[in-house]
C-alpha cells in the first residue's frame, strides 16, 4: 500500500512539474510577443517623428 502511495505521489509531482514548466514557457512567449510589438511600434513612431512631413524622401541636387 505504501508503494502505491509513493508512486502516486511521485507521478503527481512529475506531472505538476511538467505543467508548471509548460505554463512558464507560455507566459515567457506571451511576454516576448508583447515586447516585440512594443519595440516595433516604438521604432516606427520614432522614425515617423524624426522625419518632417514636408521634406522629400530624396535629397535635392
Amino acid at each position: 500500500m505504501l508503494t502505491i502511495a509513493l508512486l502516486v505521489l511521485l507521478l503527481a509531482l512529475l506531472l505538476g512539474g511538467v505543467g508548471l514548466a509548460v505554463e512558464a514557457l507560455r507566459w515567457m512567449l506571451i511576454i516576448a510577443v508583447v515586447l516585440l510589438l512594443v519595440s516595433a511600434v516604438t521604432g516606427w513612431w520614432g522614425r515617423v517623428k524624426r522625419r518632417p512631413a514636408d521634406t522629400p524622401d530624396e535629397p535635392l541636387p
